[in-house]
């Protein structure tokens, strides 16, 4: 028996009802009638052979298998509209263009560092990098307005690919005229007793949980403070503060000479993690991602 084909407008009807668990709800989202809802949904469970809603009353809960095409749904969606877009792109031809877009905790000197492959196997190609936040990276994707997404993380979303594709060195930003800035280099422990400057609350950025345990493996909790401009160069950060700050930035003077980055020595790196939407292919992503050309 051959399986069963997923029309894309039927599961991304299911899809409407699965996140709010309402048919009505899910009907005025989509601007269809309740009715069309509810045959679109006994389609799918007449075609998949299983139910995917458990109806208690007034109240709607997704099966198990409602569960299992509600995780899997989201990613085969997304590649639908980005082989749409890729179909529409050919057709009018062309050079080769990647979008990139990165945190404001990714430099544009690592992004440009990162495209070397790129740049070297596909000279002519048109290569963008733009900051957004983190939070703003995924939603990118989906809509199409990026190809690939780079912050600092290890931890994996649900419903998009990621892999860490490199590693940088951690210096220490100051401003010039904190008392760490004649020091020729830094060690972890000179920073025992400084307050640390980060873009986001301990709890809720792996990044600035990543950086406390930099801190804590080196045998101290700093004092934390959280940076209240955020999407300038982190080595802002410090500028008027005795805070210091993690940063890929390369040792020199930084910001008309009101922020000084040292070297710190056998200091810790930070993890480059790139997203980009499962089920997709693109030969120039997949150079960016390390992988080579397909």
């Amino acid at each position: 028996m051959a399986a069963p084909m997923l029309d894309p407008h039927r599961l991304r009807q299911f899809v409407s009802v699965a996140d709010r668990l309402n048919i009505s709800r899910a009907a005025s989202e989509l601007h269809l009638t309740q009715q069309a809802v509810s045959a679109t949904i006994k389609t799918l469970e007449r075609d998949l052979g299983v139910a995917l809603l458990e109806r208690t009353g007034r109240r709607i809960e997704l099966t198990a298998a409602g569960e299992a095409l509600r995780a899997g749904a989201a990613p085969l969606l997304d590649a639908t509209a980005a082989l749409a877009r890729t179909a529409r792109t050919a057709a009018i031809g062309g050079r080769e263009h990647l979008v990139i877009a990165h945190s404001p905790a990714i430099s544009s000197d690592e992004v440009y560092d990162l495209t070397d492959s790129v740049r070297a196997e596909f000279p002519s190609a048109s290569i963008t990098a733009r900051q957004c936040f983190p939070d703003e990276i995924v939603p990118a994707l989906r809509a199409g307005t990026a190809d690939v997404g780079l912050r600092r993380g290890a931890t994996t979303p649900d419903d998009v690919a990621a892999a860490t594709i490199s590693y940088a060195p951690l210096n220490i930003a100051v401003a010039v005229d904190h008392r760490l800035a004649n020091l020729s280099t830094l060690t972890m422990s000179d920073l025992t007793g400084v307050r640390l400057v980060l873009w986001g609350p301990p709890g809720q950025s792996f990044y600035a949980d990543y950086l406390l345990s930099v801190c804590r493996r080196a045998g101290f909790e700093p004092r934390v403070v959280i940076n209240h401009i955020q999407g300038t160069a982190p080595t802002t950060a410090v500028i008027g503060s005795d805070c210091f700050a993690f940063v890929t930035a390369d040792p020199g003077s930084y910001h008309r000479g009101r922020a000084l980055v040292l070297p710190l020595e056998d200091g810790p790196v930070a993890p480059v993690q790139a997203l980009w939407l499962q089920h997709t292919q693109s030969p120039i992503r997949q150079v960016f991602l390390g992988g080579g050309s397909a």
